[in-house]
């Protein structure tokens, strides 16, 4: 956690998308062969022993990770999208954010019980929408539910980590700022 490599190659824009934020841009990560590459082999370095057999991604940045681990750990890979984004059959799950609602949804049949699932997204700053993503999970009764993330906030009093005191999801993030 915390490797030098990716805190160096991290890049902060002040005052985006509005004044006062410290935007933690992981672009930069991505464009970097060596980052990325680290980022990969610390994600699956963490899950390789735990027999995870779908990964599911967060729309949209958890679909820039995700799939790389899903293939690397032999798991298949689930996208969780905005509504209207899927075909065929989808389930849902509405939560309230901070300014309002939103709902994610994934393809109906893209998870059984005897799934191992590792939910990943770029960025914990408040938990909302990861723990949605957990919650809409948790509907197709998997063995168990792990949670990545590359980045962890915990700056300007964000504790997105609190909101997941009462599951019994394992949380992992690459870096903490």
């Amino acid at each position: 956690m915390n490797n030098p490599t990716l805190l160096k190659n991290l890049r902060v824009i002040p005052d985006f998308p509005i004044p006062g934020i410290q935007f933690q841009d992981i672009s930069t990560l991505f464009n970097n062969p060596e980052c990325l590459h680290i980022m990969r082999d610390e994600v699956v370095d963490i899950y390789k022993d735990k027999g995870i057999t779908k990964v599911v991604g967060l729309e949209s940045r958890g679909f820039l990770l995700g799939p790389v681990v899903a293939s690397e750990l032999n798991a298949g890979f689930v996208m969780a999208r905005k509504p209207g984004k899927l075909p065929g059959n989808v389930i849902s799950y509405d939560y309230t954010k901070e300014y309002g609602t939103d709902t994610i949804c994934m393809i109906s049949d893209s998870i059984g019980e005897n799934d191992v699932v590792l939910i990943h997204d770029d960025l914990l700053a408040t938990g909302g929408s990861m723990r949605a993503a957990y919650e809409l999970v948790k509907k197709f009764n998997p063995k168990k539910i792990y949670i990545s993330f590359i980045i962890e906030l915990t700056i300007e009093g964000l504790h997105g980590r609190d909101i997941f005191a009462d599951t019994d999801a394992e949380i992992s993030t690459l870096m903490v700022v």
